[in-house]
């Protein structure tokens, strides 16, 4: 009976300790809070470190400019940069290339030539030419240009002429394609334009206005000298009276 009685006992006092929401709670706060702060702290570094590695490089881009003057080939700026850079996206190099655009003429009159700008067309380009037109017939083609050329020089060209200059694009496929240079043509090219022709006039140079001027002075001198002549011939030959003769009469 007294073994009885004292394991009752134990059960009950253990029903009464579980039983106890004090007792709950301490046994909580005691075990399960100090075990759950490390688990938290791990997954938030954990997230951490996932941003980290999961956030791209944004690349750049390359310095390329399509309107420059002997302009490295953008594929060769990627490989000689410290950091990969974006290149401007080109069209297949299985079909001819777009045209190129035109851009300022400028005419010097007094070296009878003009230097001529382009763009690069967004396409793959090997070599670049110039056709000129004078009037009609057939161009004067000058030499091929490799791809990083954007001027050109035309020279030998007239006072007071009009030309039509064509840039021509071309690579392993064929070349670029340019309106032919007729009476429709001219007068599309006559205001500004973006396609790959343009027309320009040079001026006449300084020295031929001069020569002009003078040839003009040296005109009306003669002329004012033969109307003095032709004045005193006809008075000698007809005999005009002089101021004196005419009061003494």
């Amino acid at each position: 009976m007294s073994s009885d009685r004292l394991t009752l006992r134990q059960g009950l006092s253990t029903e009464a300790m579980l039983g106890s929401p004090c007792l709950l709670w301490l046994m909580a706060t005691t075990f399960l809070i100090p075990r759950a702060q490390p688990l938290a702290q791990d997954f938030e570094e954990e997230e951490e470190e996932d941003e980290t590695v999961s956030t791209p490089l944004l690349a750049v881009r390359c310095d390329y400019d399509r309107c420059r003057h002997l302009q490295v080939p953008c594929k060769e700026l990627q490989r000689a940069g410290p950091e990969p850079c974006l290149c401007p996206g080109l069209s297949s190099p299985a079909q001819p290339p777009d045209p190129p655009r035109l851009g300022e003429v400028r005419v010097v009159a007094q070296e009878g030539c003009a230097v001529v700008h382009w763009c690069a067309p967004f396409s793959p380009v090997n070599h670049y030419r110039i056709l000129l037109w004078e009037g009609s017939g057939a161009p004067q083609q000058g030499a091929l240009l490799n791809s990083t050329v954007r001027r050109a020089e035309l020279e030998g060209l007239k006072p007071g002429a009009t030309y039509v200059v064509c840039v021509v694009a071309a690579n392993d496929v064929g070349e670029s394609h340019f309106p032919e240079p007729g009476d429709e043509a001219r007068k599309s090219l006559a205001g500004p334009s973006f396609g790959p022709c343009g027309q320009f006039t040079v001026p006449p140079r300084p020295i031929t206005l001069v020569h002009a001027a003078m040839g003009v002075g040296t005109a009306l001198a003669l002329l004012s000298c033969a109307a003095l002549v032709w004045h005193f011939c006809l008075r000698e030959r007809w005999g005009c009276p002089r101021r004196g003769a005419a009061g003494e009469l």
